[in-house]
């Protein structure tokens, strides 16, 4: 019986033996170089025209080239929004009221030329309450001070976009926000997802 069980042993023994010769030098000669893939661009899908523009536009529009300046203005008022909470919609709001007020330039006192105390992206005036000038020139804290306004009109997603910022920003020219929607929607668009 161990004399049984011995060739058995090396039995399995040199089937272990020659599988390892075998195998051993096939696996030592494969080629083990890692594969290059190339990263796929993965393009996060821009906002829906119908959602940024829902009634379509009214009147004629304006349009201008921005500088870099007004770019990182835009920027801000789309990270504002998005820490707000709010939507797409909410930052075409917000956009075309600042294109309308200071042409997306965080504007100071400007002397004779400034509309009484009215200062920064949306114009705001320190002696109505929007905040100190500090603030007020504050991208961010003037996006944020013009979207609690504008959070608190019962209704602004339905509204045309001209109503929904004439009523935060009570300006003397209430029809003159519309003529930026689709600047200002097209720009939404290019920078929400980047």
């Amino acid at each position: 019986m161990n004399s049984i069980f011995r060739k058995s042993m090396l039995s399995v023994a040199g089937l272990a033996f020659a599988g390892g010769v075998f195998a051993g030098p096939v696996a030592a000669h494969a080629d083990v170089t890692p594969v290059k893939t190339t990263p796929v661009a993965v393009q996060a899908e821009k906002p829906d025209t119908g959602k940024l523009i829902p009634h379509g536009v009214q009147g004629d529009q304006s349009r201008i080239d921005l500088n870099d300046e007004q770019v990182a203005n835009t920027k801000a008022i789309i990270a504002a929004t998005k820490k707000a909470g709010m939507d797409e919609r909410a930052a075409v709001v917000s956009i075309a009221t600042a294109l309308q007020e200071s042409k997306l330039e965080n504007l100071g006192h400007l002397g004779d030329r400034n509309d009484h105390d009215s200062q920064g992206l949306f114009q705001q005036r320190p002696s109505s309450g929007w905040g100190t000038v500090e603030q007020i020139t504050d991208p961010e804290y003037s996006t944020t001070a013009f979207l609690k306004g504008l959070k608190q009109v019962d209704g602004w997603q339905d509204m045309p976009l001209t109503k929904a910022a004439q009523t935060v920003q009570v300006s003397a020219f209430p029809d003159h926000y519309a003529q930026w929607e689709q600047q200002a929607a097209d720009l939404v668009a290019k920078y929400w997802n980047s």
